[in-house]
């Protein structure tokens, strides 16, 4: 099935050589050259994975991830300028699953995308044996559900809408309850081994992840914190 990719950005130049590559690659290629109308038309037509310039008019990257991440989970990716390091690490806080630098290698940005679908593709195709008591596609611990099939994620029945970084952060936490793990443990489980990024970016992660199941239930403290080895997830009391 073809994958559909939506690109947002204000530079045509840009826009028009990006979608040309992917397409040849044989994705299915939305470009809007306005944010606004990008917005829009991700909303009416959600793609596997979206590609936003952070620099534009009307709604900025950030902005605009802002508001996708309310109700959508799919992988999207920044396009940042050299001097833009704050603006990256706010765009990975915000909820981007990665980055990539002006000028880039469009073989570099390709190979980026692959990587992302299919790690989306593995969280909802795959669960993981012998890792938490798993019903079919469902990994289940207590009242926490994930469905590696919808890639999908409940707690006390109530959906928690996460990305699929912040999906497979969880996932890897619920793998060994009561085990810490590090905060490079955790990069490789959502990010592989090719792509770098700082503890921070973690930290931030799992503090969004936590604002999303406090939304649901202010009680959840699951997620603990061990200053100076990393996190760990504790089941609740029965």
């Amino acid at each position: 099935m073809t994958q559909k990719i939506t690109l947002v950005d204000d530079d045509k130049n840009i826009t028009a050589s990006v979608s040309l590559a992917l397409k040849t690659e044989g994705f299915d290629v939305t470009v809007y050259n306005d944010s606004v109308e990008g917005l829009d038309g991700i909303n009416a037509a959600p793609p596997n994975l979206a590609i936003l310039d952070i620099k534009m008019p009307r709604l900025d990257g950030i902005e605009l991830i802002q508001k996708l991440r309310t109700t959508h989970s799919f992988p999207v990716i920044f396009l940042t300028s050299k001097d833009d390091e704050i603006d990256e690490i706010i765009g990975l806080r915000m909820g981007a699953d990665d980055y990539i630098t002006k000028p880039f290698s469009q073989r570099l940005l390709i190979e980026r995308i692959k990587t992302l679908l299919r790690r989306s593709s593995e969280t909802q195709t795959s669960a993981q044996p012998g890792t938490a008591t798993s019903a079919g596609n469902m990994i289940l611990r207590g009242p926490l559900e994930l469905d590696d099939k919808r890639h999908t994620c409940t707690w006390r029945e109530e959906p928690v809408i996460l990305t699929v970084t912040e999906y497979l952060l969880v996932k890897s936490l619920v793998d060994k309850p009561g085990h810490v793990k590090t905060r490079d443990q955790l990069i490789t489980a959502a990010y592989g081994e090719n792509i770098y990024v700082d503890d921070r970016t973690i930290d931030s992660h799992i503090k969004r992840i936590r604002k999303k199941f406090k939304d649901v239930d202010q009680s959840f403290n699951q997620i603990e914190t061990l200053y100076g080895l990393g996190y760990k997830y504790k089941e609740p009391a029965s």
